[in-house]
């Protein structure tokens, strides 16, 4: 069983209630579940909440709002305890209670533009590959991002497994050379079952505390994150005026 499952809190700091948020008229969570739906190898989507609202709202509308199918996938709803620090101990609980997971795509419920194809960008090494962990990265364009710490740059070996991420500009280029590529790092990750027990149980690292990224843990912990290149990042939503960025972007796509 491959599984996509979409941690949505509603207590979020900067935007409380962000998950039901209305973007172009219907709830964010909803966007994320139909690009959820548009992969070719998952075979079931669970939304992680600790909140009742939210998982009212998804156990109501699973089988479809609006007319829309839900393309032959089981769409669940899973109420986790509040108690958890991250998205990713919310999905430990739900994978845990679920024996028959054996790979498992961490969504972030705040990513409404991100394609469904990159489901499945991330999941294919683990299908052909035999890696247990894999992340998405995408070219930067925009040099203004370079410096901006809340784009997560990262670098990677000649076989494309990632050797640092940072919220620094990284590789410094020294001598201004034109022909060095920069990569932002977009959070959607896959998993084998094993490797996110195995992570769930590793305590918080020094350079995780440090860049207060959390996939550090597993490169301090040697465990192998294979990267995969995709065109484009999409605007996610962090707080409320986000929401204006992301309608104006749907605006020129296929949604």
């Amino acid at each position: 069983m491959i599984a996509v499952i979409i941690p949505a809190r509603y207590e979020s700091t900067r935007f409380p209630g962000k998950p039901l948020a209305l973007i172009s008229g219907k709830p964010m969570i909803d966007w994320v579940v139909n690009a959820a739906k548009k992969s070719k190898l998952a075979n079931k989507i669970i939304v992680a909440t600790d909140d009742e609202r939210i998982y009212n709202y998804v156990k109501e509308t699973a089988s479809g709002r609006d007319g829309e199918s839900t393309k032959g996938k089981k769409i669940e709803a899973c109420l986790t305890s509040k108690d958890h620090k991250c998205g990713t101990d919310r999905i430990v609980e739900v994978i845990k209670n679920n024996p028959d997971i054996k790979y498992v795509v961490n969504f972030q419920g705040d990513e409404p533009l991100m394609p469904g194809e990159y489901i499945d960008k991330v999941l294919e090494p683990l299908m052909t590959l035999e890696v247990s962990m894999a992340s998405l990265i995408a070219p930067i364009i925009d040099t203004s991002e370079l410096n901006n710490p809340n784009i997560v740059k990262a670098v990677m070996s000649k076989d494309g497994f990632a050797l640092y991420f940072s919220r620094a500009t990284i590789p410094f280029n020294r001598d201004n050379r034109r022909d060095l590529l920069y990569y932002r790092h977009i959070g959607i990750y896959a998993y084998s079952r094993e490797t996110l027990l195995k992570f769930s149980l590793l305590p918080q690292s020094p350079l995780e505390i440090a860049e207060q990224l959390e996939q550090l843990r597993a490169l301090e912990n040697g465990i192998k994150i294979k990267l995969e290149v995709v065109p484009k990042a999409f605007p996610a939503v962090d707080k409320p005026e986000d929401i204006k960025i992301v309608e104006n972007a749907m605006s020129g796509l296929s949604v």
